[in-house]
């Protein structure tokens, strides 16, 4: 079906919905949008479904949400017996959020499978949690976490609490296309304003599903300093890992898991307090797997802590994925237990850099909107994929590719090349957003020489997104 047919088709069959054909009129003069809201359906992959909020096959609403839990119903009922366990459901604070999360218990209803709706917003940890606990067999979270507010999205959580795997998502996915044709600083400013008339010494702030947590911290000037998700991280790893050990309660094969773009010092710190370190793919899915796995082998103690660049911790077992409220929880805790000694987190900071070394971690997003800008970031992904001497004076030590699967992680288009001096940059699409997301690296002997050797790299990189 061609973009126009599916328009005219969209108008036929939502004649009855008076808000879906007033959007589609409005656009009636705008080819460029039409093609963009009609020119693919909306994907659906591990991290669920996410998209602008409008009518239309590639946007967020009511029809794709209905369309995908449909799937979702028909990918569970292969097992009935298990179906009956039920899928607990959750939404955010966003506009549509209760809509949409009613209209996937009403669909699940009809298709026979229980439903079991919370009655207010409710954060992505309680979802996970109430997956386990009520022993359901999935768990839906309309949400769309970080993006912007124009956007909303579609999660699915499977048994164990986590969100569900790549084979997962392909049986789902297999069931839909069956069916009919569906972290920033300035978020930060207006709580950094309220820290300042509180004199308060700490700031801390979730996203709308309670799913990652942010701080700044007050300085010895007294301005707020934002820290990122990786000096969060390592901060809470270096303090829990201490205070195991303090209390004699350091498990007998401890285990930190990270994503392979979150910063390297956490297995510095990892290992100089005896921890093994798994490296897993990006999405907090992929450690709350290795949770799991831990768990089948009786060693559900040995985890310790897990975390990502995109400021999401988790320091136990209860839920698996990144949990807001235990991170905020953990980061108090740590901010007074150093309070107590006279030592601010920047402190703390700065004397992990003094151990390990200065790192600097940094993240570039580049937008490709519409089919167009789809199909040129396959184009840079294969440019990628060309025999790349250096970038930014950095010589490529190592080559890795994750599309065929590599290390025993699922395949993935990501690119990582290890660079000389302890450098490295990853190159990967969205798996969410229709851009092209850079992790660069850096270690160096201080903060001024990191950010050269940092800038170099980067237009280096983005010399192949021309």
């Amino acid at each position: 079906m061609d973009v126009k047919t599916a328009y005219e088709q969209w108008l036929h069959d939502f004649s009855a919905d008076a808000d879906t054909i007033a959007d589609l009129k409005a656009i009636a003069n705008d080819p460029a949008e039409i093609e963009d809201r009609f020119y693919t359906e909306l994907s659906f992959g591990t991290a669920g479904m996410r998209g602008v909020l409008g009518a239309g096959m590639n946007r967020m609403n009511r029809y794709n949400v209905r369309r995908a839990t449909k799937g979702l119903a028909k990918y569970l009922l292969q097992n009935p017996q298990e179906a009956q366990r039920g899928v607990v459901i959750a939404y955010d604070s966003r506009r549509f959020s209760a809509e949409f999360a009613r209209d996937a218990a009403l669909v699940l209803a009809q298709e026979g499978v229980p439903a079991y709706l919370f009655d207010a917003l409710r954060p992505v940890p309680i979802l996970s949690y109430a997956v386990r606990h009520l022993h359901a067999i999935a768990g839906i979270v309309i949400t769309a976490s970080h993006n912007p507010p124009q956007y909303n999205g579609y999660k699915v959580y499977g048994a164990d609490g986590c969100q569900i795997t790549t084979e997962a998502a392909a049986e789902i996915l297999a069931e839909i296309e069956k069916l009919p044709n569906p972290e920033i600083k300035e978020a930060m400013a207006p709580g950094m304003e309220y820290a300042k008339k509180c004199n308060a010494d700490l700031l801390l702030a979730t996203d709308p599903d309670c799913y990652r947590v942010g701080i700044a911290v007050k300085n010895k000037a007294g301005e707020y300093e934002l820290l990122t998700g990786n000096q969060t991280g390592m901060l809470l790893l270096d303090y829990i890992c201490s205070q195991r050990v303090k209390h004699g309660k350091m498990p007998a094969d401890p285990v930190m898991v990270k994503t392979i773009v979150t910063m390297d010092m956490g297995e510095q710190i990892a290992t100089h307090y005896g921890l093994r370190t798994i490296n897993v793919l990006t999405g907090f899915k992929f450690i709350g797997e290795q949770i799991g796995k831990l768990e089948q082998q009786g060693k559900a103690d040995s985890y310790v802590f897990g975390f990502e660049e995109r400021y999401g911790y988790l320091t136990g077992s209860y839920v698996r994925d990144k949990d807001g409220v235990d991170g905020a929880y953990m980061i108090c805790e740590m901010f007074s237990y150093y309070a107590t000694k006279g030592i601010s987190l920047l402190d703390k900071l700065d004397e992990l850099y003094k151990t390990y070394g200065y790192c600097l971690n940094t993240l570039h997003s580049y937008e490709f909107d519409g089919s167009v800008g789809f199909a040129k970031m396959q184009s840079i992904m294969q440019a990628f994929r060309g025999d790349i001497k250096e970038f930014g004076g950095k010589k490529v030590v190592k080559p890795l590719d994750y599309a065929p699967g590599l290390d025993g992680l699922p395949k993935s288009d990501v690119l990582k090349f290890l660079l000389e001096d302890n450098c490295s940059i990853v190159v990967r699409p969205s798996g969410t957003e229709p851009k092209l997301k850079t992790y660069i690296s850096v270690s160096a002997e201080n903060k001024e020489a990191a950010e050269k050797i940092e800038s170099e790299i980067c237009k280096s990189a983005e010399a192949f997104l021309k």
